[in-house]
């Protein structure tokens, strides 16, 4: 077992490229065109939507913690990166997974009693499938994750961080719902739980967390941090990692760490240059106005920023989290979850993976 995550089996094949998983997926579409034309499935985005959701929903009935539901989550992202999703029954492999992770996260739930939960749950997607089916899936998933199971999770790293940005309960309840909510992206595969850590530590800060922020008991809520960032924190996060990148760079080249302010030139042209927009209508351009030093959330950025630059953090890394997070919650608003429901239940019928 690796209590390192720079020695662990997760960095070393579980983090893949932007190209890699692109690769991969159109080989499989590729394999089988057939059924990929007959058997249409929604965008992957809305796939990972809903499977998070049955995920937390099998989990609460049980009354599993979260990090074990976070590690199901990864499993079945694992899971599904080499084999196709219309040759298995993505509910069987839910519930395995989520059993495996129990396992794995030292919070074992009987296989009967899952299993039994589970087709009460989805009585017309699994009711042939017992314990002993869930056991045999067991093994497959082990195979296909080449029995690494270790799952090094961001929630660690922001409780470690919660005492060095004086994080108030609010800010630490934004940041732990954008944690939950980066599992429905590809973040767990692209990038190290540290840099999503940060990531949503920075959007805490930036972001101001409405009075009913969901608890870090509870699953994610997109759509409440969705409307968050649409209140020109967006503008104010892309320019914090503009003066991470610019402080660090000037520290590499031995000229100085002096720290560009809020709202200058030098750092809008450097978030321009990151691919963030300022806002979505002319009124959130307001956000990058300078604001005064005696804001406390600001310092708090300026901070952040600061202790980002003289860090090894991958800044750019941050930047990509930032993007996809981004633009996962503009597709949340697509969502349909009756219609992504539907065509996985047909897939499943037509092909018996039901019995």
């Amino acid at each position: 077992m690796a209590a390192n995550y720079w020695e662990s089996t997760q960095r070393k094949h579980w983090q893949f490229t932007k190209d890699d998983l692109a690769g991969m997926r159109q080989r499989l579409d590729e394999e089988d065109p057939a059924l990929v034309q007959m058997f249409p499935l929604p965008q992957l985005r809305h796939l990972n939507i809903y499977f998070n959701q049955q995920i937390n929903r099998l989990g609460k009935r049980l009354g599993v913690r979260q990090q074990a539901m976070a590690t199901a989550q990864v499993y079945l992202k694992r899971f599904y990166t080499p084999p196709p999703i219309r040759q298995t029954n993505p509910y069987l492999v839910i519930t395995t997974a989520l059993y495996l992770a129990c396992k794995m996260e030292e919070c074992p739930q009987h296989i009967r009693m899952l299993s039994q939960e589970a087709r009460s749950l989805w009585p017309s997607d699994l009711h042939g499938h017992d314990a002993p089916r869930v056991g045999e899936c067991e093994f497959s998933l082990i195979s296909e994750m080449h029995s690494q199971l270790i799952v090094h999770q961001p929630y660690r790293t922001l409780l470690a961080l919660q005492d060095e940005f004086a994080l108030t309960q609010d800010e630490m309840s934004l940041a732990w719902t954008v944690i939950n909510d980066h599992y429905m992206t590809d973040l767990p595969l692209l990038h190290p739980p540290h840099v999503v850590a940060l990531t949503a530590v920075l959007w805490a800060l930036v972001l101001r967390p409405s009075g009913n922020a969901p608890g870090t008991a509870g699953g994610g809520n997109a759509g409440a941090a969705a409307a968050a960032a649409g209140a020109g924190g967006v503008a104010m996060a892309a320019t914090a990692l503009a003066q991470a990148q610019a402080r660090a760079a000037a520290i590499a080249a031995g000229g100085g760490a002096g720290t560009p302010g809020f709202g200058s030139q030098g750092s809008q042209q450097q978030q321009q240059q990151m691919g963030f927009s300022q806002g979505n209508s002319q009124g959130d351009g307001q956000a990058a106005e300078p604001k005064k030093a005696t804001d406390p959330r600001l310092a708090k950025v300026q901070r952040f920023a600061a202790w980002l630059a003289d860090s090894n953090i991958d800044v750019e890394a941050m930047v990509d989290c930032t993007q996809e997070l981004i633009s996962f919650y503009e597709c949340h608003e697509q969502y349909n979850d009756k219609h992504t429901r539907e065509q996985i239940t047909r897939f499943i019928k037509a092909r018996s993976l039901d019995k």
